[in-house]
């Protein structure tokens, strides 16, 4: 499989072209992104593809992006409130302005175990008509849906000369039946726009 130009592109297949089932990796893409800007357009248009019961999972160390790209979902969703992130209050619910799914979402930073702490937030009452982002998710949140997206934002590090410190790798990838078939490379958007 020739592997498209920047940004590049890994269908998540198996070499028979058979798509993976249940918690199985389904589509995945990487994207560079240069500026915080970008990483707010990505959340746009990843908000496109998105629909009520799918949680998204963000990595990514601090000042990575995370909370960058959730207000950019939060505006391609509709959602009323600014995305700010949710540290102090551990979740967020920002109810929809039009007819779309309303965002959930919430910070796990601070939060040791896995979804046993965060019962009294109720996620898995709000998945079906929801669509739940979690900042530091990972190994806390699984369980809440095999069907989910997890994106991980490596930030370049450095000197700021040339902007290098603006950055940012991201890797998207679908777990389930529902993202097997998502082009999730086409989110990198028109030439230039997120490389």
């Amino acid at each position: 499989m020739d592997v498209p130009a920047a940004p590049a592109a890994v269908d998540g297949r198996a070499a028979d072209g058979v798509a993976p089932q249940s918690a199985a990796p389904g589509a995945t893409a990487r994207i560079t992104l240069n500026s915080p800007e970008q990483t707010q357009q990505l959340g746009r248009r990843l908000a496109g593809l998105l629909r009520p019961g799918d949680l998204v999972m963000l990595t990514g160390e601090l000042g990575a992006g995370k909370t960058t790209l959730t207000r950019g979902l939060g505006e391609g969703l509709g959602v009323r409130g600014a995305v700010t992130s949710p540290t102090f209050v551990i979740a967020r619910v920002h109810p929809s302005l039009g007819d779309g799914p309303p965002l959930v979402h919430v910070d796990a930073y601070r939060l040791g175990g896995g979804l046993d702490e965060m019962e009294d937030l109720d996620l898995e009452v709000s998945l079906p008509e929801s669509v739940i982002v979690v900042e530091w998710g990972e190994d806390k949140v699984e369980e809440l849906s095999e069907q989910r997206l997890h994106i991980v934002i490596d930030r370049a590090t450095g000197d700021s000369v040339g902007g290098e410190d603006e950055i940012r790798e991201i890797t998207l990838r679908g777990f389930g039946s529902r993202w097997t078939q998502e082009d999730l490379a086409s989110l990198a958007g028109p030439p230039g726009a997120g490389t």
